[in-house]
Order: C-alpha cells, then sequence, then structure tokens
C-alpha cells in the first residue's frame, strides 16, 4: 500500500507535514495495509498520548511498533506480559555490587521511546500499576529517586480478546491512561499475498533494519507544532457535548441504549479529542481543526472508556454501536 505525500499547510510549516509523510511512508513500506493502525499511531506520537490495540495474534503489531521506533531513531523496548511479571521487571531495580558494597540502579525497559507492553492484561494488577507513574508522570521511583523517561515517550498496549483465561481485564483508571483504542482486523487476501511477498524479498528478516527517516527532535517540534494547531472554542463545546452524553444516556439516548451504560467517560475523554484532533489537522495538512476531525476520532477515544453493563454483553452491544448513537445525538456545530 502506497502512502500518498501529505501536503502541509504553510501555517502549519513543513517540517511537521514532512516528519509524518516521512514516518507514513516507512510505516507502509514494511507493514501491508493497516492504514488506521498506522494513523492511530502518528496520532498519539504527535498528541504525546498512549495507544491500546486490541487484536488476535499474528497482525503486525509488534512489527508496527518497531518500525515507528526504527523511523523516528529512538529507543524501542517490547515487554511479554505474563502473570509472573514484577513491577521492577518494567521500571527498573537495584542492584547489589559487591565489589564497591553499593548499590546501582538498573533502569528497566520502560525507560525507552516507544514501548511495547505485549498482552498487557497477562500481567497481574499490580505490574499493571507500575506502568501508571511512567504513563501519566513521565517517570519512575526507585528507591525514592525519580528518573525521567526520555521523550518523546509512547506506550503501545496490546490485548487478544479471543483467549481470556488467565487474564487479568484492565482496571478503568488503566484505560483511561491511554488516549486512543484501536481494533485491528485481519487483512485481505490482496493483502495477504502482498505480506507473503516482502516475506519472501527479506523484508522481515531478523537482520533487516530500516534506516531512520527522522530524528527524536523533529518529532519533538512536530509535536510542539500539533499543539499550535487552531480548535475553534465551539469544537471544544462540540467534544465535551460528546462526552457529556455518555454521562448522562438517558437525557440524550433511547431508553434501550441509555441502560446499557453504566458510566461514561471522564474529562481525559474531552482532552484525547482536543488533542488528537489538532494531530489529525497535521496530518490532513491543515493548520485548523475541522468538526469532522473529532467525530472520526470518536470511536477510538471513547470505546474502551465507556462502561457498559452485563445486558449488554449478553445482547451482543459493542461500545462503537453506542458512540454511533452518541454521534447522531449531538449537532455538528
Amino acid at each position: 500500500m502506497t502512502t500518498p505525500r501529505l501536503q502541509p499547510d504553510p501555517a502549519v510549516g513543513p517540517e511537521a507535514g514532512d516528519v509524518v509523510a516521512a514516518v507514513a511512508t516507512a510505516f507502509s513500506a514494511k507493514v501491508v495495509g493497516q492504514a488506521d493502525l498506522r494513523e492511530s499511531m502518528l496520532l498519539v506520537l504527535l498528541s504525546g498520548g498512549h495507544l491500546l490495540i486490541e487484536s488476535v495474534p499474528g497482525l503486525a503489531k509488534t512489527t508496527a511498533a518497531r518500525v515507528v521506533a526504527e523511523a523516528i531513531d529512538g529507543a524501542f523496548r517490547r515487554i511479554q506480559c505474563t502473570p509472573d511479571l514484577l513491577p521492577s521487571d518494567i521500571i527498573g531495580t537495584q542492584i547489589y555490587e559487591a565489589a564497591s558494597n553499593t548499590f546501582a540502579t538498573q533502569l528497566g525497559p520502560v525507560h525507552a521511546n516507544i514501548v511495547l507492553l505485549d498482552e498487557i492484561n497477562r500481567s497481574s494488577a499490580k505490574t499493571q500499576s507500575a506502568m501508571l507513574e511512567a504513563m501519566e508522570e513521565r517517570q519512575t521511583t526507585i528507591a525514592g529517586v525519580e528518573y525521567p523517561i526520555p521523550e518523546p515517550f509512547l506506550v503501545i498496549a496490546t490485548q487478544n480478546p479471543v483467549d481470556q483465561e488467565g487474564t487479568y481485564p484492565l482496571s478503568e483508571a488503566q484505560t483511561d491512561r491511554f488516549m486512543l483504542k484501536e481494533l485491528v482486523q485481519y487483512p485481505s487476501v490482496d493483502e495477504e499475498v502482498e505480506i507473503i511477498g516482502r516475506m519472501d524479498a527479506g523484508l522481515y528478516d531478523r537482520g533487516h533494519h530500516a534506516a531512520p527517516v527522522v530524528t527524536l527532535a523533529d518529532v519533538r517540534r512536530a509535536q510542539a507544532a500539533a499543539q499550535a494547531v487552531h480548535l475553534d472554542r465551539a469544537l471544544v463545546q462540540y467534544a465535551s457535548r460528546l462526552v457529556g452524553v455518555t454521562r448522562d444516556p438517558e437525557r440524550h439516548l433511547s431508553p434501550n441504549l441509555a441502560r446499557l451504560i453504566e458510566y461514561g467517560a471522564s474529562p481525559r475523554a474531552t482532552i484525547a479529542l482536543c488533542r488528537t484532533a489538532r494531530a489529525m489537522a497535521v496530518l490532513r495538512g491543515r493548520s485548523h481543526v475541522l468538526p469532522e476531525d473529532i467525530a472520526r476520532l470518536a470511536h477510538r477515544v471513547l470505546r474502551h472508556r465507556l462502561i457498559l453493563g452485563f445486558e449488554a454483553a449478553s445482547a451482543r452491544v459493542t461500545p462503537d454501536v453506542v458512540i454511533d448513537a452518541v454521534l447522531q445525538a449531538v449537532p455538528v456545530p
């Protein structure tokens, strides 16, 4: 799949548009299809957030994360989550050195630019909570000493929706830290044929590494450009109203849907909508946000923040169905 080069608005600055286009092209050079996943990764990278991915195994999630890290010349770490994984395995610990009779701090794999937590719901709640400080505060604390995490910092966590034996569902506080949740689908027949062709060409060989296309400094400047994108107050109110419907569904949705929602989204949802909408404008080469940017992001921002009751699960009603109704209930400014 070929990614067209974006033509950025001069008000956004060619640098931000060039960074986005270069990383998108590097992604598509190795990952076949998965346009939504590519877009979500670029959005969280520009907006400084984190990404939760749900899919069955074997859909190139690790490859996608590694490709983005290589493209931005960033440090990449993959953590395979298991029930016996300890918090110190993630954030680090102190090691006793007998020769000097002192303790030395060994930083954990979370101290990287892009961290992949594979099957995060297989780790215990105690281990999951070890990521909260890193994700929110951009630091870890070991033996009372704070250690900053390098910027940019992006956590990509994956969940397998099929095999739930031996898993620990993420708490609401944990899922709320993820800016977006992406659902990755199976490739089409043509895409799968292309994957095999790239494998035969050696593109996925262990020793194959793509050259960086931008620097970490370029990414930080692109993030600053995204923060400067104009967001009209009416669009902030639009985002807030969308989130507000999930908190008071009885007033806005049909009774059949309203009773399925136990808890609505937190203010982090409104913040995520606004920040990623600015990033979406950069991806589209604009210096301002449009209403369709917010509407396009609503599912990815809200699907993991809505808490549906047992009746929804028994009726096989997904959060995306509820979010469709939320979008219909709020007039577009």
